[in-house]
């Protein structure tokens, strides 16, 4: 299913079933899973290896080198999951010594022009809309939504389930189900909506909330505030999993918005 106008190096590893279509680039160093479809002047290049059943639109560049000058031609690949759908422009660079590569996981969207640089590490199920721009070693968990136009600064790390807002600008950790909006920004509540759609129980939202009005709306620090949610909401995996993002954060949190 490979179009004539194609160039593809006889090297590469194709799966069953997928489509290339005109002036298509796939280079040597190059894997590409069972089923996946690649528009008009999508470009392929070494280091890249995709999953089962991927879209890539026209325009798109996966896997090329970092727009790092650390950058010194080391081997290095961009991996991306199953089911996931690439539209048009968008660009996945490969990573660097750091970690040694770039990671989208499966059932992700990126819409056009968003931008994934080098040695990021995307879980599953993420949505970036158009022109998002991610920097370098951003970590983005499950779940996340990334509204159009965001900027994020390089090493942070964003939450699994959160919701940003449009051309937010992200400079802090943001930790999990919560939304982000305002400029700068700030804590603007917690994703409930989301959080329901995904099939998240009342006493799980109730416990997220709670957590967050203790971090957020108590008038304690970070430190007080974590050791007083210890104490006195009864553990479980949502109030486990914030407390042990916010302890390992290395760039510190989003703020709560001010009055």
């Amino acid at each position: 299913m490979q179009h004539p106008l194609a160039c593809v190096h006889p090297e590469a590893q194709i799966g069953e079933n997928v489509e290339i279509g005109p002036f298509v680039t796939i280079e040597k160093d190059v894997i590409i899973g069972d089923g996946t479809r690649i528009m008009s002047n999508a470009t392929i290049l070494d280091g890249a290896r995709i999953g089962k059943n991927c879209t890539i639109f026209p325009g798109a560049v996966v896997s090329a080198i970092p727009q790092d000058l650390k950058f010194r031609g080391e081997k290095t690949t961009a991996e991306i999951g199953d089911n996931t759908t690439l539209r048009e422009c968008v660009t996945i660079n490969r990573g660097t010594a750091s970690k040694g590569k770039t990671v989208v996981g499966s059932n992700c969207l990126l819409m056009a022009y968003v931008h994934i640089a080098h040695d990021c590490f995307l879980g599953n199920n993420i949505i970036i809309s158009n022109a998002s721009q991610i920097a370098g070693e951003v970590v983005i968990d499950d779940f996340a939504i990334i509204s159009g136009g965001v900027l994020s600064h390089q090493f942070c790390h964003i939450g699994s389930h959160v919701m940003i807002q449009g051309g937010s600008q992200i400079n802090k950790d943001i930790p999990p189900y919560v939304k982000i909006g305002h400029t700068p920004i700030a804590f603007a509540g917690i994703n409930t909506v989301g959080l329901r759609r995904r099939n998240f129980s009342d006493e799980a939202i109730a416990c997220i909330q709670e957590v967050y009005r203790n971090i957020y709306m108590a008038g304690m620090n970070t430190t007080d505030a974590l050791k007083h949610i210890e104490e006195t909401i009864p553990a479980s995996p949502e109030r486990d999993e914030i407390l042990k993002f916010i302890r390992s954060s290395e760039r510190g949190i989003v703020r709560g918005l001010k009055s």
